[in-house]
């Protein structure tokens, strides 16, 4: 096994009392829970006063969402509108927001990233654990059922509409949405400090509770361990990895990722083993984490340089185990002990 779900936290105490500042100043309290929602495991660490009822409204909206956009929810929007034959689904403003920040971000991407693959998902058994290897007459059908391009939203009465034989899933996106959500209504509450470990994402809310960074470890995809290769220092930012080691499996030799690349309804072969995204907008990091993810390196380097508005950063760790980040993480990157000798390039406009 190449290693396991979630990014690692470095430096970062994620719970009890911490130190604002040197000896003798007023200690910051914190609370922490951990909550099962979206098929991973979730970590919440808030700081100061207003810390339980934090976490109070944080596992109730969390709870929420997962009812509203799970994509295997029998009584969820997603489900209904993945199994109503074509017709109109009245979707929720949550709902709503989501999918048509979704569907905005796929039409960036040019489709790398397209909310419609999940027939191909399941095609490939990765919901169920029924793996499987379709033939390439399957596969060809598969990619005839994807095409964001189809999915019709009316912002007006508050409805879409999917045509029959496809199947959308707000998975590369919904942690991301989550996390904002997350952020804003702590922010609201007077929270200055939390950290939200959302399964594959991390969410920071302002700086650690002593004014300094978080540090968030970007893990080895080949350590069994699940080490960390680097380090990289964020403050009220996302940060969002897709890798070929989350969930995977193996057959008659050969790896196969549950990261599909829509033009060929088969998991993503671009060369890379991660892609790890940072900026301030959580729902544009989970998308292009496995946007970039189906480009590969070049292409994703080419599309930072060609969207300076969409304020975020990467890091491509490549299959050779090159290392490569872009200009805006220069002074905030360093690799871990014992990765000291990687080959690091700095992407730069």
């Amino acid at each position: 096994m190449k290693g396991r779900l979630s990014l690692l936290l470095a430096g970062v105490l994620a719970a009890g009392a911490v130190l604002t500042g040197c000896g003798g100043e007023q200690k910051v309290s914190s609370q922490s829970s951990q909550v099962f929602a979206m098929d991973t495991v979730m970590l919440l660490t808030v700081y100061g006063d207003q810390a339980q009822q934090g976490l109070d409204q944080a596992e109730q909206t969390i709870q929420k969402l997962e009812k509203l956009w799970s994509a295997t929810d029998e009584t969820s929007e997603i489900w209904a509108l993945n199994h109503s034959g074509g017709n109109w689904v009245e979707l929720s403003e949550d709902t709503r927001e989501i999918l048509s920040r979704g569907l905005e971000l796929c039409a960036l991407t040019d489709g790398a990233l397209d909310l419609t693959a999940y027939s191909a998902v399941q095609a490939w058994g990765f919901p169920t654990g029924a793996y499987r290897v379709p033939d390439e007459a399957e596969l060809e059908q598969l990619v005839g059922t994807i095409d964001y391009t189809q999915v019709e939203l009316d912002e007006q009465t508050g409805q879409a509409r999917l045509p029959g034989g496809m199947s959308l899933d707000l998975g590369a996106v919904a942690k991301g949405r989550l996390g904002e959500v997350l952020s804003q209504d702590l922010k609201e509450l007077g929270v200055t400090s939390a950290l939200l470990e959302l399964g594959g994402n991390i969410q920071t809310v302002g700086t650690k509770p002593d004014g300094s960074r978080w540090r968030v470890g970007i893990q080895d995809p080949n350590s069994q361990e699940g080490g960390y290769l680097a380090i990289v220092e964020v403050a009220d930012q996302a940060v969002v990895t897709s890798g070929d080691y989350q969930r995977y499996f193996e057959q008659d030799g050969q790896t196969y990722c549950h990261i599909m690349d829509p033009a060929t309804a088969a998991p993503a072969d671009s060369g890379v083993d991660s892609v790890s995204i940072v900026g301030s907008d959580g729902t544009v990091c989970d998308a292009l984490s496995t946007a970039l993810f189906v480009m590969g390196e070049e292409k994703g380097a080419q599309f930072w340089k060609d969207h300076p508005e969409m304020d975020f950063e990467a890091i491509f760790v490549s299959q050779d185990g090159s290392i490569a980040v872009t200009e805006g993480l220069e002074e905030h990157f360093t690799l871990a002990d014992g990765y000291q000798d990687r080959e690091v390039t700095v992407i730069r406009r």
